[in-house]
């Protein structure tokens, strides 16, 4: 027997179709996100924000500084994905409750704030990381909508400045892509062909 798992990746599509009629309530969106925050991030960061665009003005706005794309505005929201530079300060708050569930020593957590200090000191392994925990968070949010019967189709093609002014994004902010997720429309390709796993695989 198959997992659900298994067959919501096999059966994944990068929806461009939506159907504009549907909307999403917000406590709808608010647990997509919630199940998206569940995604792994390196020291418990947790440096992701999700912008949820879902009215029709701010779609409107969206849309613009998204070449015109429609999917922007026909699916019930878009998310604008943001990472932010690693802030190792926040640390100890993130990792309090662990430490009092008792899984964390306190002396770990704080070697952790040391540890992040160091390794995000260079700015371009800070932005590096905001990348990677935005794409794990809009990824797991792909898959929790997949899950919730909705379609998706992650987007780099937008004015990445553009966003950043119009929606507010803080200057630690990186808009790492857009994420529509609606109701699929009639029309949306099947998931595109694989390669094979002899050219991305290696063991060793």
């Amino acid at each position: 027997m198959i997992h659900p798992t298994l067959t919501l990746i096999e059966q994944r599509i990068s929806a461009n179709r939506f159907d504009a009629s549907h909307a999403l309530a917000d406590a709808e969106i608010e647990e997509l996100v919630r199940l998206a925050t569940r995604a792994p991030s390196a020291y418990n960061l947790q440096n992701w924000r999700f912008i949820a665009v879902r009215t029709s003005a701010s779609k409107a706005r969206l849309r613009r500084l998204a070449y015109d794309q429609a999917k922007v505005s026909d699916a019930a929201v878009t998310f604008i994905i943001c990472g932010a530079l690693p802030d190792a300060e926040t640390l100890p708050e993130r990792l309090l409750p662990f430490v009092g569930a008792g899984y964390m020593p306190a002396k770990m957590a704080s070697s952790w704030r040391e540890g992040a200090l160091a390794k995000y000191a260079d700015p371009q392994t800070a932005r590096d990381e905001a990348v990677r925990s935005a794409t794990l968070g809009a990824a797991t949010l792909i898959y929790a909508a997949q899950a919730k019967g909705l379609a998706s189709g992650p987007m780099i093609g937008f004015d990445a400045d553009g966003v950043a002014r119009e929606f507010g994004l803080e200057r630690d902010e990186v808009p790492v892509m857009l994420v529509p997720i609606g109701r699929a429309a009639p029309g949306n390709w099947p998931q595109k062909p694989r390669r094979p796993l002899s050219e991305v695989l290696e063991l060793r």
